[in-house]
């Protein structure tokens, strides 16, 4: 029997009231279930407004122990009645540390595990590194119902060492959820195409699909009345050639999705050879902040 795998991405707006944002994705979750989709991606930190525009520490207290997350205690849940797979992204809390985090909930509502996101930005716009530490969890993939998964979060889509470790790991999708859009400090810098295509040539060089969830929406910064960010939504997947196969555009609310065959894929990567031909004995300047002579 062939093995196949149908995925959806959410592409929404969020706000400020929580509860709202959680029932909004659920309704989209539900759509995407109806429709088929086995596994089901909603955007990074939908939670909430994606406060890391500006350092205010009253959104520390937005942070939650994963298993006791609202979010979490709400989607997965969810996942087992619909029997879905849902990678559920949070703000969490362990004890004084604070993590950008992913938890894996599978289609009987069990939690299989967490992910902390690797690399975290720090720049105009996006400021992380004030909110969160550096994840310590190393790459992580699953065994779901549907299939084995790697998910990276946002800034870590930028990194084909991180999908690499992942398809190393045996992944056979790469999910990525994501908040990303304007640079405040360069109106004319914008990075839509940039980020898409960095993700398809995870999709080529691993010869694996990929899915990426990104927000939409202009969201204003509190406290500071002249700024704000645009969230350029153009979520989609991508399939192994990196050719999209479904795609959303800027501005528009809806799901992204696509059906792919597990077995073929996995004939067709070791056909062209990539992991065959690795020479792991030539990467160790990858190993260490700068290359050697």
């Amino acid at each position: 029997m062939t093995r196949t795998l149908s995925v959806a991405a959410i592409q929404t707006s969020y706000g400020l009231d929580l509860e709202a944002n959680i029932k909004k994705t659920e309704a989209f979750i539900r759509e995407a279930a109806a429709g088929g989709a086995q596994v089901i991606l909603p955007s990074e930190l939908f939670q909430g407004p994606y406060f890391c525009v500006t350092q205010e520490e009253r959104w520390f207290a937005q942070a939650h122990p994963w298993r006791e997350h609202p979010v979490v205690k709400a989607i997965a849940p969810l996942a087992g009645e619909l029997g879905v797979v849902i990678p559920i992204s949070i703000f969490e809390r362990e004890g004084p540390h604070y993590f950008n985090s992913l938890v894996m909930a599978d289609a009987d509502g069990s939690m299989l595990g967490l992910y902390r996101k690797s690399h975290i930005p720090d720049g105009p716009g996006y400021q992380e590194k004030y909110y969160f530490r550096p994840g310590d969890t190393g790459f992580k993939v699953w065994d779901t119902r549907f299939g084995r998964i790697g998910v990276g979060i946002c800034w870590d889509q930028w990194y084909p060492e991180c999908a690499r470790a992942m398809a190393l790991m045996g992944a056979e999708a790469l999910f990525y959820p994501t908040a990303i859009g304007s640079e405040p400090h360069d109106p004319s810098l914008i990075t839509t195409l940039p980020w898409q295509r960095a993700m398809q040539g995870h999709a080529v060089s691993n010869v694996i699909p990929v899915i990426g969830a990104n927000r939409i929406g202009f969201e204003p910064w509190e406290n500071y009345p002249n700024g704000g960010q645009t969230f350029y939504g153009s979520s989609f997947v991508a399939d192994h050639r990196g050719d999209l196969v479904s795609e959303l555009g800027t501005s528009e609310e809806g799901l992204v999705s696509g059906t792919f065959d597990l077995d073929y894929l996995t004939t067709h990567r070791a056909a062209w050879g990539f992991f065959r031909d690795r020479r792991p004995d030539l990467y160790t300047s990858l190993a260490g902040p700068r290359p050697t002579a």
